[in-house]
């Protein structure tokens, strides 16, 4: 990858291909959240690949894992919600995994390695994507221990190349 980011346009059946991989893993269709021609370009970093569908960053690819962006209000809408306490916050902004002390509710059912919306309890604001270590009724049991593994989050490569990129905070 190159080391400052790299932008360019994906040819439309790349950029095909890519959504239908990406919608499945959701069940959604392709055409529901990005309409049916959907320009796309790439971002790549060193750390992360970012996807720009119809000039907005909804899509990011680490470790050759994609997954939503924060910005992806649509999709993010649909996910299981874990609400935290506000001592959690500035812990999981740094990423830190999810530990069950901090979680005031979980909101939805999922199952294990499911994505989940991760939201502060004041607000309701998004402040990480993170995957289910433990399916969630599982997970309601716990009361101490790792039950999310912080997958994107506020501040980390991936929102900071794309505030840069938006003007967005």
């Amino acid at each position: 990858m190159p080391k400052d980011p790299y932008r360019y346009f994906i040819k439309r059946r790349t950029v095909k291909h890519l959504l239908a991989d990406f919608c499945a893993k959701f069940n959604v269709t392709p055409e529901s959240l990005f309409g049916s021609k959907p320009q796309a370009e790439i971002i790549k970093t060193k750390k992360a690949e970012i996807f720009l569908i119809n000039k907005m960053p909804l899509i990011a690819k680490s470790d050759d894992d994609l997954f939503p962006t924060l910005l992806f209000k649509e999709l993010l809408a649909t996910f299981p919600k874990v609400i935290v306490d506000m001592g959690a916050v500035s812990k999981i902004c740094n990423g830190a995994d999810v530990m069950a002390p901090g979680v005031v509710d979980i909101e939805g059912e999922f199952h294990e390695k499911d994505l989940l919306l991760i939201v502060e309890e004041r607000y309701r604001k998004p402040i990480a994507i993170g995957q289910a270590l433990f399916d969630s009724n599982t997970m309601k049991k716990f009361k101490q221990g790792k039950i999310i593994k912080n997958t994107h989050h506020i501040g980390d490569a991936v929102w900071n190349l794309i505030r840069d990129l938006t003007g967005k905070n």
